[in-house]
């Protein structure tokens, strides 16, 4: 989420009524396996990119449980942003969100979209079908690290800080009604992590299309420089997330019951990381 994606698709066909942006009005398109192929995921260009297959048949599995993977249309009908969202208790985060409205991601797709005012669209977007749902609100996971979207921009839009969860996650809400519950962390970090045992274990979830290569190009070098012979573990539903040992749940890197990391890294990363001492 915040990642910034260049030269992306000039315009989606069919976006707009009779194939013209409708002037002065963003336009939500939301996708599914018809248009899926039309539209940015994520940074992604490559329709043979493994993680956008992988992407669409999750998208697909999760449309049961109220997921909205939206595309935010520009007025000249360009692709300026994504959001995902879906009912709070079946988040793919380590977090007990029953009750609100749970967004995975936000990304504004280019620098000429930036500071349009696109990312609040969306956020708003997303608390208006929060409220159709009779929803106690919507939450949100932000973080100081890469891969999460900047709370500010969350911040700006009413949402305040619930809960806190190492190293520097938080989990923010925009609560309807001042007595409702908190959305809350699941916890017990160093719990789960203890069950993976000795070796090098991988976390991994469609719900990224980003984490295929992530995590394949980690096996690769694993194998091939260290001698290791690491144990996959597919995440393939949002209570396998929910229980994972880090609060971004869908990717980790553990080693002997150490995490590594908690979100995805390059080879190179990973190559730094063993190098100090953990191999």
């Amino acid at each position: 989420m915040g990642a910034i994606a260049r030269g992306l698709y000039s315009k989606v066909p069919g976006a707009t009524k009779g194939g013209f942006p409708v002037p002065g009005r963003p336009q939500f398109v939301d996708a599914d396996a018809a248009n899926f192929d039309t539209l940015p995921c994520c940074g992604i260009k490559s329709p043979m990119h493994p993680g956008r297959r992988q992407k669409l048949c999750w998208l697909q599995a999760n449309a049961r449980f109220g997921l909205r993977a939206r595309t935010l249309l520009a007025p000249e009908g360009q692709p300026a942003g994504y959001i995902e969202y879906l009912p709070g208790e079946f988040a793919w985060r380590g977090v007990d969100a029953g009750g609100y409205m749970f967004i995975h991601c936000l990304w504004i797709y280019s620098r000429q979209q930036q500071r349009r005012g696109w990312g609040s669209v969306m956020v708003q977007a997303c608390l208006e079908d929060a409220k159709k749902a009779g929803m106690r609100g919507a939450a949100v996971l932000v973080r100081d690290g890469p891969w999460l979207a900047d709370r500010r921009l969350f911040l700006a839009n009413g949402f305040e800080a619930v809960d806190m969860a190492p190293p520097d996650y938080q989990l923010l809400a925009k609560k309807f009604r001042a007595g409702a519950a908190n959305p809350a962390f699941k916890r017990g970090w160093d719990r789960k992590l203890a069950q993976y045992g000795r070796g090098l274990t991988i976390l991994r979830s469609s719900q990224c299309p980003h984490i295929a290569k992530f995590a394949a190009d980690i096996v690769e070098t694993a194998e091939k420089r260290y001698q290791l012979a690491p144990r996959v573990v597919d995440l393939v539903s949002c209570r396998d997330a929910q229980d994972a040992p880090t609060p971004y749940a869908i990717f980790a890197v553990i080693h002997n019951g150490r995490l590594l990391a908690d979100h995805p890294i390059s080879r190179t990363r990973f190559c730094n990381i063993m190098n100090k001492g953990v191999a």
